[in-house]
């Protein structure tokens, strides 16, 4: 068996990046960016107003002499005692002192008399950003505020990574999709459903193909038929006799990076390359299948978008005592409540409701000793997975 870290290692060292596609703006929330996006215009362009009022030049005492609404400049110049009605937005006048607000400001016909405040109420040109200024990086992701951003520096396309195109695959004479009649002795799938949700949520396509039954033709057929840019398989990667999913592989010509890893759940662990396409097998175990698309699937999704593929920890602390740990590293189902994470009660492979009402998984480092109530400990958060 191997560690969890070098099995990621391995993963990471055998993905590649995605090629990039142009799309418009308005369709690119979610997206991860290829070309980083450089202001194409100065925001704001001019010195604007920041509140509704009245442009002031020198003083005291101020006339009216214009107006200028957002979108419509005043064209001339403020002078000592005159004054122009301003808008937020609106481009100040030259000449102008001060902007005041229209609260503090009566008007007996094109007379004013003002308060004036110790602020300016003048957003400056520029003051957000400047022409050629670096707004979004290469390999982000184009969240909503991001994609505000480069609209207001004028991008109505953007360079994004194409989605890579992950091929998702359950194996079993026992499953069946769910709403199709179950067999005697039959369940219905979960893995692959679950699978493909993480992967879109990752920003990747995720192609669901038809369960292959256990025997070889069946398998080997839907294998070398595919088209993606990772193969997942859900099941039949152990020792039993009807695990025929690596062996299958290999007669295909799978060449193999590792087989099983030190991690509690999630052991039979597969992953190579086929033809030089990533294949990773997973547990038959829906919890199993689970944790390790967070701790492999995920950040090989991440990679091939251009983004660093890691796995954030944070940091809280024990709601509960825990016993020691053996040789394995353990990944524990956990609520969270404030800065402490306490584990569920029951933990086994299988129950998919207490995966469901997890919100976090505990990592406890192979041989880790007891830990207290209040003791510290790395948590990885489900959100929003």
């Amino acid at each position: 068996m191997i560690t969890v870290a070098d099995a990621l290692a391995a993963i990471l060292a055998n993905v590649s990046q995605t090629g990039t596609e142009v799309v418009p703006l308005a369709s690119a929330a979610g997206r991860v960016l290829a070309v980083a996006v450089v202001a194409r215009l100065t925001q704001p362009p001019a010195d604007v107003s920041a509140m509704d009022g009245y442009a002031l030049g020198d003083g005291p005492g101020w006339s009216v002499i214009g107006a200028a609404p957002a979108g419509h400049p005043f064209s001339g110049y403020i002078g000592a005692g005159e004054a122009v009605r301003v808008f937020t937005g609106s481009v100040v006048p030259p000449g102008t002192v001060q902007v005041v607000p229209q609260e503090d400001v009566t008007l007996d016909g094109t007379t004013i008399t003002v308060v004036p405040g110790p602020a300016r109420h003048i957003r400056p040109a520029g003051q957000d950003f400047q022409a050629g200024d670096t707004l979004l990086r290469a390999g982000q992701t184009l969240t909503p505020r991001a994609i505000g951003l480069a609209a207001a520096a004028n991008h109505p396309w953007v360079t994004v990574h194409r989605r890579p195109q992950i091929a998702i695959l359950a194996t079993g004479d026992e499953i069946s999709l769910p709403g199709d009649p179950v067999g005697p002795g039959g369940i219905v799938s979960s893995n692959a459903h679950m699978v493909a949700a993480l992967v879109r949520a990752a920003g990747a396509d995720a192609v669901v193909l038809p369960i292959a039954a256990d025997t070889r033709a069946d398998l080997a057929d839907k294998i070398a038929s595919l088209r993606a840019d990772m193969l997942v398989t859900c099941g039949g990667a152990s020792v039993g006799a009807h695990d025929l999913v690596q062996p299958v592989l290999i007669e295909l010509g799978l060449v193999r990076a590792f087989w099983q890893v030190a991690l509690r759940p999630g052991k039979p662990l597969l992953f190579g390359t086929l033809n030089g396409l990533p294949v990773l097998g997973l547990p038959g175990n829906p919890v199993s299948a689970f944790v390790c698309s967070v701790l492999f699937l995920r950040p090989a999704v991440s990679a091939m978008l251009g983004q660093p593929g890691i796995v954030a920890l944070v940091e809280r602390r024990l709601g509960a005592a825990m016993p020691a740990n053996d040789r394995r590293q353990d990944y524990v189902r956990a609520t969270r409540s404030g800065e402490f994470v306490t584990p569920l009660p029951r933990q086994d492979s299988s129950l998919l409701t207490v995966l469901a009402s997890a919100e976090s998984l505990i990592v406890r480092v192979p041989n880790a000793p007891a830990a207290s109530i209040g003791d510290l400990v790395l948590t990885l958060d489900l959100d929003p997975y």
